[in-house]
């Protein structure tokens, strides 16, 4: 009797990331992606951070992410909100933490293609990606608890 070999479907990369809400002078620095081999990732904005190392904490990780992609010091304050999402590609855990610049807004694009700075209350305009709409809910609730 032969012996059926089903294929195994591949498992989804998951990745635990980290994301900087940088906070100056009432407003907020968004970050728009350039285009990405994803299209629902594509030219969409996003609050800057990257993938935890092993090993890393995840202020660790905020601090050293936000360094090699814009060359900025910041300081990491509070935990903000956390979100798991599933992309149609891979799977992320996110947590966000309000972070302030430590001098000043100046910081050079090294992986983004526009940014902007903005008030809180302008953010929900913009197209995020679909991890980053659910910590500008979470931005939204804590002004408003504030």
């Amino acid at each position: 009797m032969k012996e059926l070999y089903m294929r195994q479907p591949v498992a989804k990369p998951h990745y635990n990331v980290v994301a900087a809400v940088i906070v100056d002078g009432g407003e907020v620095l968004c970050m728009q992606r350039g285009e990405t081999r994803y299209p629902y990732t594509s030219w969409r904005w996003e609050f800057p951070g990257g993938k935890i190392e092993r090993g890393e904490t995840p202020e660790e990780a905020l601090r050293r992410e936000i360094r090699e992609e814009m060359n900025m010091s910041v300081r990491v304050g509070e935990r903000l909100a956390g979100v798991e999402y599933e992309y149609p590609d891979f799977s992320i855990c996110l947590e966000a933490y309000l972070c302030s610049p430590e001098e000043g807004r100046g910081f050079v694009m090294r992986e983004h293609a526009a940014f902007r700075w903005l008030p809180p209350s302008a953010l929900a305009a913009l197209p995020w990606v679909a991890a980053d709409e659910e910590m500008v809910k979470a931005l939204s609730q804590k002004l408003q608890d504030q």
